[in-house]
C-alpha cells in the first residue's frame, strides 16, 4: 500500500476562549472587593480609562446653577485685604521668635493627622499573654527556657499539642523538670492552660478553686463517661452521695472553661458586604445591585481626540492607543454585563422565592441552578459562576446566594414539592418545642412530620439533625432540671 499526500478542505466549529471571554468570564465569578482591587488595577495599567468624579454623577453642573440666577443680581464686589505694618513694629521680637518657632510647634498642623482614638490597638495573643506571664515568674532563666518552648506548642484552645516525653527529648532535661515548670504554666491566667486534655484542664481549674477531694474533683477524675452521658443517679450511687450533691457539682463543673485559650483567640472578625440588597417596598420587592467604592469608568476624551489626529502620531503610538481603547472598551462592557446578570439572576431568585422574603426561611421552596437557567436564557455554569460567593441582603438577614438553592422533599400526597431548609427549619422548630424531660426521638420528629404531609425517612431525620448539630434525644434528655 503506498502512502501519498492529499490536500482536503473541512469544514467544522469550535468554540475559542479569546482573552476577551476569558475576562468576561472571570469578572462574573469575582467577589465586590475583588472587583473594585481589579478596577483599581486597571485605571493604574490602562492611561486611556478615567474615574468620573462623583460630582458630574450627582451633582448638578456649575454652569446651569449659574444661569438660574437673576439677570439683574449684581455680582458681589471682591473683598482685598490690605497688609499694613505700623511704625513701631518690634522686628527684633520678631525675628526671635521666628527662628525659634520650629522647636515649640509640632511638625504637622493639618487635621488629617492621626489621633490616638483613630490608632488600632493590636489584640494580645495567647503566646504573648503567657510568655510575660513566665517572665515575671520566679523560674530561673533554665526553666524560663524550657516554658518558652512549652508556650510555643500551646494551641489557640490552650492545650499543650506535645507530649512531656517530646517536650523532655527536645530540651534535654528530665520528665520531673518539664512536669515542674508545666504546673507553674498551669497557674497562669488563664487557669488550666497547657493541659493535655479536657479532663486535665477541668481538674485545674476546680483544684485552683480550692475543690480538692471534694464531689466536684471525684467526677472530673473516676466518672467523666458518666458525667458525658449525663447519668448522674449513677454517679450518686457510685459515689454514696445525694443526687442533689451530685446536681451542685455538675452545677459547678458546667462553669469552668473547656477552652481557656479561646478569649484570646487573635482570629478578625471579617464583615460580610452583600452585594444585592432588597428591600420590601408595599407589597413589591427592590432590587438594588450595591456598586459603592466600585469607580465608575469612561474613556478619556484626550486619547479619543488624539487618535482622531492622523498626522501627528506615528503607527507604533497610534497601535498602542488602539490596543488600550479596545481593552478599555472591553473592560467597560464586561463589568456592565456582569452587573447585569447579577441583576436578572437576583429578580429571577426573588421570582422563585417570593414566600421566603414574605415569611422568612420556613417558606423557602425547592429550587436548583437549571430553574434559574431556564428564567434567564443562560447556561447552568454561567448561573453558578454569577452566585459563587455572592451574598444578598433580605428583609429577614444576609444569605450567600447559593442559600437558595435546595433539594426536594416530597410530599406523602405527592402533590406539593417542600425544599430541604423548609424541612430542616420545620425539625428545629420540633426540636426547640419539645418537652426536656422526655424528648422526640428521631421515628417521633418522622410522624409529626408525617401529619404536616411531609414523607421523610428516619436515617433523613437523623442526618438533619446532625447537619443543624442537634443532639440525639438520649443526649438532650434532662430530667433533673
Amino acid at each position: 500500500m503506498a502512502l501519498e499526500l492529499r490536500q482536503s478542505l473541512k469544514l467544522n466549529q469550535k468554540l475559542i476562549m479569546t482573552p476577551q471571554l476569558q475576562q468576561a468570564i472571570k469578572f462574573l465569578q469575582l467577589t465586590r472587593l475583588e472587583l473594585c482591587q481589579t478596577v483599581n488595577q486597571e485605571l493604574e495599567l490602562n492611561p486611556l480609562l478615567e474615574e468620573i468624579p462623583v460630582d458630574e454623577i450627582t451633582e448638578k453642573p456649575l454652569e446651569e446653577e449659574g444661569n438660574e440666577k437673576s439677570s439683574d443680581e449684581k455680582p458681589l464686589p471682591e473683598v482685598t485685604v490690605k497688609e499694613t505694618i505700623s511704625d513701631d513694629f518690634d522686628w527684633e521680637s520678631y525675628i526671635s521668635e521666628y527662628n525659634t518657632a520650629w522647636i515649640s510647634t509640632p511638625r504637622d498642623n493639618s487635621d488629617d493627622r492621626n489621633t490616638y482614638e483613630n490608632l488600632a490597638t493590636p489584640k494580645t495573643s495567647l503566646y504573648s499573654h503567657l510568655v510575660w506571664q513566665l517572665q515575671l515568674s520566679n523560674l530561673n532563666e533554665d526553666q524560663k527556657e524550657t516554658g518558652r518552648y512549652i508556650i510555643g506548642n500551646i494551641d489557640a484552645d490552650g492545650y499543650l499539642t506535645e507530649t512531656i516525653e517530646n517536650v523532655a527529648n527536645y530540651t534535654h532535661k528530665t520528665r520531673d523538670y518539664v512536669l515542674t515548670v508545666l504546673e507553674k504554666i498551669h497557674e497562669f491566667d488563664p487557669v488550666g492552660v497547657g493541659a493535655l486534655d479536657a479532663q486535665e484542664c477541668l481538674l485545674i481549674q476546680a483544684r485552683f478553686q480550692g475543690l480538692d477531694g471534694s464531689t466536684v474533683e471525684r467526677i472530673l477524675t473516676e466518672y467523666m463517661k458518666e458525667l458525658e452521658k449525663r447519668k448522674y443517679r449513677e454517679i450518686a450511687r457510685k459515689l454514696n452521695v445525694s443526687l442533689e450533691e451530685v446536681l451542685s457539682s455538675v452545677s459547678v463543673i458546667s462553669s469552668l472553661e473547656p477552652k481557656p485559650g479561646r478569649f484570646y483567640n487573635d482570629d478578625e472578625t471579617i464583615y460580610i458586604i452583600p452585594d444585592v440588597y432588597v428591600y420590601k417596598v408595599g407589597e413589591e420587592f427592590v432590587i438594588v445591585l450595591n456598586e459603592d467604592g466600585l469607580p465608575k469608568l469612561r474613556i478619556s476624551n484626550f486619547y479619543k481626540d488624539t487618535l482622531s489626529k492622523k498626522d501627528d502620531l506615528n503607527k507604533d503610538t497610534r497601535e498602542y492607543i488602539r490596543d488600550k481603547l479596545k481593552s478599555a472598551s472591553w473592560l467597560i462592557k464586561s463589568i456592565h454585563q456582569r452587573q447585569k446578570t447579577i441583576y436578572k439572576v437576583s429578580e429571577s431568585i426573588v421570582k422563585f422565592q417570593g414566600d421566603f422574603f414574605r415569611f422568612g426561611p420556613r417558606q423557602l421552596k425547592p429550587m436548583v441552578l437549571r430553574d434559574i437557567a431556564e428564567d434567564i436564557n443562560m447556561h447552568e455554569s454561567t448561573v453558578s459562576r454569577v452566585m459563587n460567593n455572592k451574598y444578598m441582603y433580605t428583609p429577614f438577614g444576609v444569605f450567600v446566594l447559593k442559600y437558595f438553592l435546595n433539594s426536594t422533599v416530597q410530599s406523602i400526597d405527592g402533590m406539593d414539592e417542600i425544599g430541604s431548609l423548609s424541612v430542616k427549619e420545620k425539625i428545629k422548630d420540633i426540636v426547640k418545642s419539645e418537652n426536656k424531660h422526655k424528648p422526640f426521638s428521631d421515628n417521633d420528629i418522622v410522624n409529626i412530620l408525617k401529619k404536616a404531609n411531609i414523607n421523610l425517612a428516619r436515617r433523613t431525620v437523623a442526618k438533619y439533625r446532625e447537619a443543624l448539630k442537634i443532639l440525639p434525644s438520649n443526649r438532650r434528655k434532662d430530667t433533673y432540671s
